[in-house]
Parts: structure tokens; sequence; C-alpha cells
């Protein structure tokens, strides 16, 4: 069934009306995604890409029970706003494209989407898509969705949501496809991380392997070893760090997103890479090296 997306999912667009909203919007419709609705207030009854506008998720919900998944396209001011309205609406899949979310507001609404068990993928992502099922939700893949995504046994995990198409497209080239990638987000708080993503994958029967591409900074690799060494994850997940040089920069320098950050040691990419390879990941030591490890474990 991959996982996050599947036949099932039925989307609203909270924010729908922004300029990349309607972008989106666009190329996922044309994806062969339903989205059901859109969410503006103030703009109730406007169409965008023929699709319904209303002034609340409440409403949008009243003429569409079966949504059951939110894409979020706000401002980050606002961001808190539209999720406590999806959390409070029982929408239990919550994307967030925003990036640059206030640090206190996404504390506050990723303790409460866990205490009613809602996923929430961001913020900062690109998006999450399952080729098999013509189901994509963000920008991921843009309008030419093939160039990377196409449908296989690999699932893919990626902290940069240019790397999530970078990561597929190598797939691509081994010759495989993708069941799931998810684009986990940039900023220094997310909601669901590469430790809850690989336990969906082990359940997930159209998963043969994961990829997964890292930056410095956090202890997400760390728990995801852990994860390893308890022989949680039974299926060849294959790791690429990011970042070497960034251990000869000051400590507390950014790379590239919010929450890539080496501070008081931690988030190493060679601690990173040591520990994972402990664990029985195999870690590629160039990118390329990630279709040869893939026809190795997976063959031709």
């Amino acid at each position: 069934m991959a996982i996050l997306l599947n036949k099932d999912t039925k989307i609203v667009i909270q924010g729908i009306t922004g300029r990349e909203a309607s972008m989106v919007t666009r190329h996922t419709l044309c994806y062969g995604t339903p989205i059901l609705a859109g969410v503006t207030p103030g703009k109730g009854g406007e169409l965008v890409e023929g699709v319904l506008v209303y002034d609340s998720l409440q409403c949008a919900l009243n003429d569409n029970p079966s949504i059951n998944t939110s894409a979020i396209y706000v401002p980050p001011a606002f961001v808190y706003d539209a999720v406590l309205e999806a959390i409070y609406n029982k929408i239990k899949l919550i994307f967030i494209a925003t990036e640059n979310v206030p640090q206190k507001d996404a504390i506050k609404f990723l303790i409460l989407a866990r205490k009613n068990s809602v996923k929430i993928v961001g913020p900062n992502s690109v998006g999450i898509i399952s080729p098999k099922y013509k189901m994509k939700i963000g920008a991921i893949g843009g309008d030419k969705v093939e160039r990377c995504f196409v449908k296989g046994p690999v699932g893919v995990i990626s902290r940069s949501g240019g790397m999530t198409a970078e990561i597929s497209f190598m797939v691509k080239k081994a010759g495989f496809g993708i069941s799931t990638a998810v684009s986990i987000g940039g900023d220094p708080f997310i909601g669901l991380k590469p430790l809850d993503l690989l336990k969906l994958f082990e359940e997930d029967i159209e998963t043969k392997a994961v990829v997964m591409f890292s930056e410095p900074g956090t202890n997400f690799e760390e728990e995801v070893a852990q994860f390893l060494y308890e022989k949680k994850f039974t299926k060849p997940l294959i790791c690429f760090i990011a970042g070497k040089f960034t251990e000869n920069l000051p400590e507390d320098t950014v790379f590239g997103h919010a929450g890539a950050m080496i501070s008081k040691g931690i988030g190493k990419p060679s601690s990173k890479i040591n520990i994972l390879r402990e664990s029985g990941a195999e870690v590629a030591n160039k990118f390329d090296d990630i279709i040869i490890i893939l026809k190795r474990l997976l063959g031709n």
C-alpha cells in the first residue's frame, strides 16, 4: 500500500489561492491526484483549477466529508492556526510546505498533533509521492513527475526537498523505482522523522529497501542506528550523509537548512557515518555509489 499516501487519500489545500498553491494544485491534478477542496478565508466560492474554495475547513468538510489529508500553504505566521484547524477537524495527515515557521508555534502544534495521533510532514517540505497510486502532495515532481519518480520497491527519506528528487533519480538510474518518497522538511522542528518513516516502511510490503539522504545536525541518524541495532528494521538501508566539510566550520554555522547545524559537537557527518555503518546500514562514500549499492542489494 506504500506509506502515508494511497488510493484512499483525499486532499484539501489550506491557502489554495496563493501563487505557489495554485501552481501545485494544477500539477497535482494533472498527475491524477484528487484535490477535493481548497480553503482561503474570505474567498469562498472561487475556483482554483476547477477546485472549489471554501471560507473554512469545516465548510469544506461539510461538503466533502471524505477529506482526510491537508496541505498547508499559508505564510509562517498563520501556519499554527491552519494546523490547529486541521487537527480540530480530525484530519489525520497534515503536510506543511511553509518554511521558517516560528519555532514556538511548531513545538506547540507538534505536541498537539502527537496527542491527537495526527501525522505531520514538514514544515519546509517539498512533498510526498507514491507513484504506483499516482498520489502526490506538495510541489514534489513538479509538472514532469516521471523524470525522477517512477513506481518501484524503494522508499526514499530526505531532509532536503531537492535531494528527494536526486535520490529518486539515482534509484531510477539503478533500474528500480519508488514506493514512497518523503521530504521530511528542513526546519529545526518537524513532524515525522526518519525513524518514524522507517517504522512505516518496515510494515509496507511494497517497500524492499530504503535510501536516506542526511545532513549535518540533529540526532536523527543516531535514532535510526539504534533502531537498526535493535533489529527492528529488517530491510536494506542505504544512506548518504552530506556536508562532511562542515566539520571544519565554526560550530552553530547553519548549513543550508535551518535545522542543519552542528552544535556542542552533536550532528557531525563523520559520527553519523560511523554509527550507521556500525549498526548495519550501507553508507555510500560518493553519491553515485547509491546506484552500485542498490544493484548489489536488490539485483538487476
